[in-house]
């Protein structure tokens, strides 16, 4: 007779995890963050701090991890998650592939869904060239986001870090998008390799 017991805990652990670890996340109401203090921020344009800024975002698909530079120097490093299917250029949209070249960030967005976002000038005229070639959509939307609603309050991090679980976009922590969000403004180079 099999012994159902350890599935069955750690099946109930997880969905515990699941439904109720976001109670206490930032501005999290039901299944998704609220949006009324990111907005009101950009609003009044205190999404952005002078002193914290970075000139540059470097991601290393192989390390996992994400460089953020002020000049020549690094000031933070953070682990990420990638796409589903992370290895090699993106080539069409659902093939969950983070893409590899040279970007920037195009637009901030508060993201009922991921906390907030980074939003990056994928797919550029070469991607889009590539993917008519092959007659096939390039995809799109693709950002650096913060962490799902159910892990608002950061106690599934290392969970999620340890896995490649988005559909192309690079994932942080919500602490990690903090300090993201107030050191970039559109425009930031961002480099995925």
């Amino acid at each position: 007779m099999m012994n159902y017991t350890k599935p069955l805990l750690l099946t109930m652990t997880l969905l515990s995890m699941f439904l109720f670890s976001a109670c206490d996340g930032p501005g999290v109401k039901g299944n998704r963050y609220s949006l009324k203090e990111c907005k009101q921020e950009m609003l009044e344009a205190n999404d952005f701090l002078e002193a914290e800024h970075i000139d540059r975002i470097v991601v290393v698909k192989k390390e996992r991890k994400m460089y953020l530079y002020k000049g020549k120097k690094v000031t933070a490093v953070f682990p990420v998650s990638l796409g589903q299917n992370p290895k090699g250029q993106k080539i069409r949209k659902g093939d969950n592939k983070t893409p590899e070249g040279q970007f920037w960030i195009h637009r901030k967005l508060c993201s009922p869904k991921y906390y907030r976002s980074l939003c990056i000038s994928y797919p550029r005229p070469q991607d889009k060239a590539r993917a008519a070639t092959r007659g096939v959509d390039p995809g799109g939307d693709i950002t650096i986001h913060a962490q799902p609603t159910w892990n608002a309050n950061g106690k599934g991090d290392k969970y999620t870090l340890s896995r490649n679980w988005t559909h192309g976009c690079v994932a942080v922590t919500n602490s990690a998008m903090n300090q993201l969000w107030y050191a970039v403004r559109e425009g930031v180079p961002v480099t995925i390799k």
